[in-house]
Formats: C-alpha cells, sequence, structure tokens
C-alpha cells in the first residue's frame, strides 16, 4: 500500500519558518515527481512547488518563490518544504504528492497524495 505521511505543519508568528517532511513508503521513490500543494478554506488547491525524481528541476509558485525551498532525499524516501518569512497568506492545509509522469502544476495527476498538514501564520 502506498503512503505519503506527512508532518512539520502547526502555528507560527509571521515572519517565522517551518520545515514540512512527507515520508513514502510502498513505491520507487526516485521515480516520482514529488510537488506540495495548499487548501485554504473556500479556496481551490493550488500548486505550491514540485520536484523531479533526481532533484534537477525544481518549479516554485509564484507567491512562495524566494521563501521556500522544496528538496528531497531519495536514500530516505523523504521530501520536505523548507518555509521561510512566512506571512498569514500562507495559512492553509498543505498536502504532499507523488507523480510518476511530467512535473505539473496542476493536481490532477498525481498519483498519491498525503493526508494533509495545518500551517496557520497568525499574529
Amino acid at each position: 500500500q502506498v503512503q505519503l505521511v506527512q508532518s512539520g505543519g502547526g502555528l507560527v508568528q509571521p515572519g517565522a519558518s517551518l520545515r514540512l517532511s512527507c515520508t513514502a513508503s510502498g513505491l520507487t521513490f526516485s521515480r516520482y515527481v514529488m510537488g506540495w500543494f495548499r487548501q485554504a478554506p473556500g479556496k481551490e488547491r493550488e500548486f505550491v512547488a514540485a520536484i523531479t525524481g533526481g532533484g534537477s528541476t525544481i518549479a516554485y509558485a509564484d507567491s512562495v518563490r524566494g521563501r521556500f525551498t522544496i528538496s528531497r532525499d531519495n536514500t530516505k524516501n523523504t521530501l520536505w518544504l523548507q518555509m521561510n518569512k512566512l506571512e498569514p497568506e500562507d495559512t492553509a492545509d498543505y498536502y504532499c504528492a507523488a507523480d510518476l509522469g511530467l512535473m505539473s502544476r496542476t493536481s490532477a495527476p498525481y498519483d498519491y497524495w498525503g493526508q494533509g498538514t495545518q500551517v496557520t501564520v497568525s499574529s
């Protein structure tokens, strides 16, 4: 059974940092593009960042570029999202996802999803 297990969310003040993790099992991790998406209440799920299987190509949403860093360690089957300079607009449920196809900024092509973790940025 394929599982993506997330951790690292929480409630922080604006300007703070958080690091989300996503650990995969039941798949050949290095074959998959991995992505982060987020969904705020009442809004559609939106793309945050993605990284190809070998880490050679990375993409970010304009809203997080320069503040967030996506990374992976294929020996640990783990994906991270380092989030710095967090803003209230970053408040959302964050999801990791795995895609056996090409890198995509839409959620539809992703084959597997984590359970989500809440990030709340508030003063």
